[in-house]
């Protein structure tokens, strides 16, 4: 049977739990014993894990998740092309609020299952200037490289060849408008040639 390497560990801690305990854990329980915050996120698990026939709950008492012993070994479900150890360099913070220094920060976070790109970094977002576009602090964007960008397109825009930030691009004569997502803030409005394209957004990803 082919469970996903989270659901392993769900598994695996209500065993334990209820090895140790002589009864379930709570939702609650489960989040804080695998650092899920998010309680829906633990129901997703414990229902999955029920519809592969490894959990049994009964919905009219407390604690009522019993564990399934497996037959043989269940392995987590193996990876689609390319592998999840493939990384993408995290070159640093992108602004969605007012600029930020360019600083690259060289570190990798491992998106190999999302994109077969070669030219394809993450950047993690800081501000809410997007925020209408479901891009918010903390995000991640994935950005492919190049040097062009059509009117309308989320880019990562170099200003004034020091300051990044993220926001819809247009040309508008020789000027270009960097517009934020975000009603309360303003467009950043600077001269065609103090603006470099440095990538498109192509994705979004956020940790729950």
């Amino acid at each position: 049977m082919a469970i996903t390497r989270r659901q392993r560990e769900v598994y695996d801690f209500l065993q334990q739990f209820i090895d140790e305990h002589g009864y379930s854990p709570s939702f609650e329980e489960i989040g804080a014993g695998l650092g899920l915050s998010s309680l829906a996120t633990v129901h997703k698990h414990i229902s999955n894990l029920q519809e592969k026939g490894l959990l049994k709950r009964d919905y009219n008492r407390s604690r009522s998740i019993d564990v399934v012993k497996m037959r043989g070994r269940a392995k987590p479900s193996a990876p689609t092309a390319p592998p999840l150890d493939v990384g993408l360099p995290l070159m640093g913070v992108i602004a969605a609020g007012l600029p930020l220094e360019a600083v690259e920060n060289p570190e990798s976070i491992s998106l190999g299952d999302i994109t077969r790109s070669k030219d394809v970094y993450v950047l993690q977002v800081k501000g809410e200037s997007m925020q209408d576009e479901h891009i918010v602090d903390g995000d991640y964007v994935l950005v492919e490289k190049t040097r062009t960008a059509r009117d309308g397109e989320i880019v990562v825009a170099l200003v004034n060849k020091s300051e990044a930030t993220l926001k819809r691009i247009y040309q508008e004569g020789e000027t270009i408008r960097l517009q934020p997502s975000n009603a309360a803030m303003k467009p950043i409005i600077v001269p065609a040639a103090d603006v470099e394209v440095q990538g498109r957004v192509i994705g979004v990803l956020r940790k729950y």
